[in-house]
């Protein structure tokens, strides 16, 4: 016998049903920016006890720290806004292959095929998006889920970002070390300029190249590889050749303008001349420029294809 409940009394509530746990761990908003900020007050704190000490007890930590920490932001940041749609696995392996199979496997290629000409930027592009590309689609092989354009866009920056990390220790090892010892100077000036310009260097091409790479991907999973895609890799390797040769052209717009002449390998690597010290504020000048115009036409492409957005996923 069934007893009804009085007027006027509360209602039993039913429990409702049970929300599945998310699919990824969840991180505080904005850790990416706490990682940011504190990364770099280690790093200058690191920096400024190597200074006082002249102890290099700390060089692994700066030359590491200042690699892979814009890199790893960068990665915390699409971890948190697009963890859900593309999967932790998807952000972390692009970024780990972008490191792991990108700089080494462009190292190689490139010091078998390329030798010191006026044509070793464009062929030194090439190779690297192409090994870049690749380390892409290689992570993806086997999540044919994942397609469209935002998802290249940041797949694309992940694997770009982690070829840039491992790339910039390289260089600050290189600048540390010398022939008359330890270059505190030198890897601090390397690394923060590496730093400042890596949003707009590996991280922005690849970005690009697989931007386009992910929208034409077959509902199979199958790249294609046509006309749009061989273009945009000419068009990324054509920005970063000229990245790579904003020195060498400054040098030589510095010399047509100054009248001094120009020399026949100005161009070739291990070739290029200083400029004089009535020269530096031009060659400072015009080098600057030709970054900040090579980036500002990556980050105009980029914006325009990140206009036509498209779904993270589509079932077949």
């Amino acid at each position: 016998m069934s007893h009804s409940p009085p007027p006027g009394a509360p209602k039993a509530r039913i429990p409702g049903p049970q929300q599945p746990p998310p699919p990824y761990p969840r991180i505080p908003a904005g850790l990416w920016r706490r990682c940011l900020g504190g990364g770099f007050a280690l790093w200058a704190l690191a920096a400024w006890v190597t200074y006082e000490t002249r102890n290099g007890t700390l060089l692994p930590t700066l030359i590491l720290l200042g690699g892979f920490l814009l890199p790893v932001a960068f990665v915390l940041w699409a971890y948190e806004r697009h963890g859900r749609d593309l999967g932790v696995s998807a952000i972390l392996g692009c970024f780990l292959a972008g490191a792991a199979l990108g700089a080494p496997g462009a190292s190689l290629t490139g010091s078998y095929l390329l030798r010191p000409s006026l044509g070793m930027f464009l062929g030194a592009g090439l190779i690297e998006e192409a090994t870049k590309l690749a380390a892409l689609a290689f992570v993806l092989r086997r999540q044919p889920g994942i397609r469209g354009l935002r998802a290249g866009l940041v797949l694309g920056a992940a694997v770009g970002f982690g070829f840039a990390a491992l790339e910039s220790v390289g260089y600050a090892f290189t600048a540390a070390v010398s022939a008359e010892g330890i270059g505190l100077r030198a890897l601090l000036e390397t690394e923060f300029l590496r730093g400042v310009l890596a949003p707009f260097g590996h991280g922005l091409w690849t970005a690009i190249a697989g931007g386009v790479l992910l929208s034409r991907r077959r509902l199979t999973g199958h790249f294609r590889f046509a006309t749009p895609m061989a273009g945009t890799v000419l068009g990324v390797s054509l920005l970063h050749a000229l990245w790579d040769s904003t020195q060498g052209i400054a040098i030589w717009v510095v010399a047509r303008l100054t009248g001094t002449g120009i020399q026949g390998r100005l161009f070739t690597q291990g070739y290029l001349v200083r400029p004089s010290p009535g020269q530096e504020h031009l060659f400072t000048l015009f080098s600057v420029g030709g970054l900040l115009l090579v980036a500002l036409a990556g980050v105009g492409w980029a914006r325009s294809l990140a206009r036509r957005d498209t779904p993270w996923r589509n079932t077949p």
